[in-house]
């Protein structure tokens, strides 16, 4: 059956057209206002919205109602509650006060909080976000809001986000008046997070411990074909999936969520989802609904859906490109080149800005994406290298020069006259990247940020990319606004701010060591790992720059580096942990089961006195005892490293020693108990291999 996607397109969201038709044209007006001055909504105005939105959502079958919102857990958090009052007779009433939609109280006790509040101040509160509209899920009336402690502190990833948003529009806008623009009354930022998957069989998945406790496999050896022939990749979709993808755009476009793209991806039972972009804000809530509606979806369809950075070793693991651009709210994106001078002056002010922005905060960028997850991917030949650099492509780049130069850029020999008269001609729409080894490419009239893992929230990365660009623009808008003569001011700025920050400027193979070697001559940050990532937060320039621009204060940015290395380390404990219980309950018992069938046969024929014992025989017997022997060994050297930590309580200390010591067990364990599954036949080793998971969805 043919589907209606213009009619069931947002059907589950109370968004623009339903509160214009479900408000009185006086309560729609002055909600709009109090959204966009950003003012707190008044009680009785929240009170009519509040009754309309009940209205509106049981009429959609809702029955509950929840203050949906973004801990530091990295995932959604939501506590129900029902729309029934009690009513005399015993009966009930459906009632949703304004009160109960612009705050709630869940018990913030049991969520992350890297001491931001004592155990007896475990209340929290939640706040709506009217500038995310509420939605209809599994029969609940579900309202974006933001999540701060009993003192006031911010204790989710919104909280955060919106301020950097803000702190961006405030530049921005300093920036924009300096060439006269008049017109646009605000500056957003907006982005499209395309997001990779693998898909597997439920019943294979269920079968894998690892899978279940970590999202990813802790040993499997590679099986005979994998992404080596390039045939996955945009190849035909299979009919179960197909399936699959179209279950889940019906169910992102009744949430309004722009689902656009989707093709296999590179690795086999690897897959992707692109939107349309969307406010920052918004696309962040949006992507977290869709890693749900990917999972929930999947089990439909009798399929586990990951979306760890690196289930499967040996073949590409999953990222998540965000794709961010700055907009005017009259639609004029700042990042477009443009074809009229001034047009180009502008832009050639905001594309310095963000270089100067990852120059400056190279270290802040890489933290913002730093897991335990991703450190599977980053510099691994399949995603972007730890070292963050600018691609912007070779004509853009030469403009760039040509301006540091003095030059004019289709002529050298001719002096440059002015940046706003001259400088940027009308550069082609097809100038865009095709360095996949960049972490941050320019493509056309956005940035693409490829390093963030396809399980992390876009939240954290944003949060630093709106921060660093607005401090950007504001020393921009400083120096500007104070010169007698702006051309001169503006086109000596980025002359000089070119050559200040070109080190950051790199076209080449950010796979090859060359550059690793020449990112180094250059003074750029090598951060191979999580724990070496997460201590540039409390570098002092890196907290003056949230702390300045009113994005966290300093005990917010004190107690997420403490959750980040504790998420960090708990994470490997866990998959140390689950390594252990697999190896020592299942893999040993099989191996030792299969040894004892090669031993009784080799007995039995030397019995049988017409029968001879092969050299083979018994080499694979001598093979497997070995093996056997160092996977003991490996597994108790494992598990004497993890009582050692138990004396540790810093989690800075916990953090490194898990990177260096058991994280090294592990692969150390994982190396033996591959060789073994290769030996030992299906029918006896007690998990399902690669091969099995890989190719298990036909």
């Amino acid at each position: 059956m043919t589907k209606n996607v213009p009619e069931i397109f947002g059907s589950k969201v109370f968004n623009d057209e339903v509160m214009r038709k479900k408000l009185p044209k006086d309560i729609y007006r002055a909600l709009m206002k109090t959204i966009e001055d950003g003012l707190h909504l008044q009680l009785d105005l929240a009170n009519v919205v509040a009754e309309a939105m009940k209205d509106w959502a049981t009429e959609n079958g809702a029955t509950h109602f929840t203050h949906w919102f973004q801990p530091m857990t990295g995932v959604t958090a939501e506590k129900h509650d029902s729309f029934i009052s009690p009513e005399a007779g015993g009966r009930v009433i459906m009632e949703f006060s304004g009160k109960e939609l612009v705050k709630g109280e869940p018990d913030a006790s049991s969520f992350p909080s890297g001491g931001l509040r004592a155990t007896f101040e475990a209340r929290g509160y939640t706040a709506w976000d009217p500038t995310s509209y509420a939605f209809i899920k599994d029969d609940c009336l579900c309202i974006p809001t933001a999540f701060c402690s009993y003192s006031g502190e911010a204790l989710d990833k919104k909280t955060p986000l919106l301020r950097s948003m803000q702190a961006l529009d405030k530049a921005a806008m300093r920036a924009l008046k300096l060439f006269g623009n008049e017109d646009a009354s605000r500056v957003i930022t907006t982005v499209g997070p395309e997001q990779e998957y693998f898909l597997i069989d439920m019943e294979v998945y269920k079968k894998r411990p690892d899978l279940i406790y970590t999202g990813r496999t802790l040993f499997g050896s590679r099986p005979p074909k994998g992404q080596e022939l390039d045939d996955h990749y945009f190849g035909k979709i299979k009919p179960r999936v197909k399936e699959f993808m179209a279950d889940l755009d019906e169910e992102l476009w009744k949430l309004g969520i722009y689902a656009k793209t989707e093709h296999n991806e590179v690795a086999p039972a690897q897959h992707e989802l692109a939107p349309v972009f969307s406010t920052t804000n918004i696309a962040t809530d949006h992507n977290q609904l869709t890693m749900e509606l990917l999972k929930t979806v999947a089990q439909r369809h009798g399929m586990a859906c990951l979306l760890h950075e690196k289930p499967f070793a040996g073949v590409n693991g999953s990222g998540k490109h965000n794709n961010w651009s700055i907009s005017t709210d009259t639609g004029m994106n700042l990042l477009e080149p443009g074809d009229t001078p001034s047009r180009n002056a502008q832009f050639l002010l905001f594309l310095t800005a963000v270089i100067k922005a990852v120059d400056d905060y190279q270290g802040l960028l890489r933290m913002s994406v730093a897991t335990a997850g991703n450190d599977h991917r980053l510099g691994a030949n399949e995603a972007p290298p730890a070292i963050m650099s600018v691609f912007l492509g070779e004509e853009l780049e030469a403009v760039l020069q040509s301006i540091e130069d003095g030059t004019d850029y289709h002529d050298k020999k001719k002096k440059l006259m002015s940046i706003g008269a001259a400088v940027l001609p009308h550069i082609p729409k097809d100038t865009t990247d095709r360095n996949r080894t960049s972490p941050f490419a320019f493509t056309g009239n956005k940035f693409e940020f490829r390093s963030l893992g396809s399980n992390d929230s876009i939240a954290g990365c944003n949060i630093v990319l709106n921060t660093i660009v607005a401090e950007a623009l504001n020393e921009y808008a400083d120096i500007l606004e104070k010169a007698e003569n702006f051309d001169e001011a503006l086109s000596e700025l980025i002359k000089s701010e070119i050559a200040a920050h070109k080190r950051i400027l790199f076209n080449g193979n950010g796979y090859s060591q060359e550059w690793v070697e020449e990112a180094e001559k250059r003074g750029l940050l090598n951060l191979h790992s999580t724990p070496e990532a997460l201590k540039q937060f409390t570098e002092p320039k890196n907290m003056e720059v949230f702390i300045k621009n009113g994005v966290y204060t300093e005990s917010e940015i004190l107690a997420r580096k403490e959750i980040l290395f504790e998420n960090y380390y708990k994470t490997i404990n866990i998959e140390a942990q689950t390594l252990a219980m697999m190896a020592r309950r299942n893999i040993l018992g099989a191996v030792l089961k299969f040894e004892k069938q090669l031993a009784d046969t080799i007995n039995a024929k030397k019995a049988a006195s017409s029968s001879a014992v092969t050299s083979i025989e018994e080499k694979h017997l001598n093979r497997i005892a070995v093996l056997l022997e160092n996977m003991q060994t490996r597994l108790e050297a494992l598990e004497k490293d993890m009582e050692k930590e138990e004396s540790m309580s810093d989690v800075e200390e916990l953090a490194v020693y898990h990177r260096e010591t058991i994280e090294s067990s592990m692969h150390s364990l994982r190396e033996v108990i591959d060789e073994l599954e290769r030996l030992v036949p299906l029918d006896i080793w007690p998990y399902p291999t690669y091969g099995q998971m890989l190719y298990s969805v036909r």
